[in-house]
């Protein structure tokens, strides 16, 4: 004998999942399709473009052409600023969030703070530009107010906003907010019981930091180093309209390429998109795989 399940009446307004699955991924129709027109079909069509000829034909002499001494001191230059500025952001920014989260600091610092980080995270190109050359160009507010004011002139202690190091505080301008943006959920996840049990067993403020936080912070910080390294190796319209063709880096160098002037090459331009694909590629890659294992760790 075997025993019949009573019939239950689904509720009012009750959709079978079958039924409801493809309603549920229709939202997400409007981002597959921005995604695909404005970054996966472009980024194809780059890298299609760095294995083709000027007849269409499939060839390698674009990679080959990277092999220059022009272009390995692009590269070389670019990687160097992108290094400079993830690491000065990443000091600048993981002690002003930890000055924020875990200092003395009022609570209503907070608010302000991430919410400018969030809008200078995304302050770049010809505005950002305009901002520090206003600032610290040649005749800009702070340089024509130390030299008239303190008799400290910039250009003759070796500053110049349009060099390596010019372009490099620039970056820090949206490099610091993103570190903060990125980092401050980190410092949150530091449990307040490690640190007491520390102090019990005790330990100091900077063996706390030592042996405790900075090995549980350490995968987060180089992954948000590595996403910062990315980030201002990509920057191309901030360094073209801060510097135009006084600093021979990657995205100046690809800029002139694709144009179209007489000595451009539009296929060596891809094959330098491409190679700036595969080093962002790369340091992306390593962010993803740090910020798993970093929230891996907190939990």
């Amino acid at each position: 004998m075997t025993l019949q399940r009573p019939h239950e009446t689904p509720p009012p307004g009750h959709v079978p999942l079958r039924q409801r699955l493809p309603l549920d991924w229709l939202g997400l129709v409007p981002f597959l399709a921005f995604v695909t027109l404005f970054l996966l079909a472009p980024t194809m069509y780059i890298v299609i473009g760095a294995f083709r000829s000027a007849g269409g034909g499939f060839t390698l002499d674009n990679i080959i052409g990277l092999n220059t001494a022009s272009i390995r001191s692009a590269y070389w230059v670019s990687i160097k600023i992108s290094l400079a500025s993830a690491s000065l952001g990443c000091l600048v920014g993981f002690l002003m969030a930890a000055a924020m989260t875990l200092g003395g600091l009022p609570k209503a610092v907070r608010g302000p703070l991430l919410t400018f980080s969030g809008v200078a995270s995304n302050f770049a190109g010809v505005p950002l530009a305009f901002a520090f050359l206003a600032t610290l160009g040649p005749i800009g507010l702070v340089t024509v107010f130390l030299k008239s004011n303190l008799g400290i002139d910039l250009r003759l202690l070796g500053f110049n906003i349009l060099s390596f190091w010019g372009l490099t505080i620039t970056y820090l301008f949206f490099q610091i907010p993103l570190m903060i943006l990125i980092i401050t959920p980190a410092l949150d996840g530091l449990k307040r019981e490690w640190r007491e049990a520390a102090e019990i067993l005790g330990a100091t403020g900077p063996q706390y930091w030592r042996m405790v936080a900075f090995p549980i912070l350490f995968p987060a910080i180089l992954g948000t180093m590595a996403l910062l390294f990315a980030n201002a190796f990509g920057a191309v319209a901030t360094a073209i309209a801060l510097t135009g063709s006084s600093l021979n880096i990657v995205p100046i160098l690809l800029f002139a390429q694709i144009r179209g002037d007489v000595l451009g090459d539009p296929h060596l331009g891809y094959a330098l998109a491409f190679g700036m694909i595969v080093v962002t590629g790369i340091a992306n890659t390593i962010y993803i795989v740090l910020r798993a294992r970093s929230e891996r760790w907190q939990k």
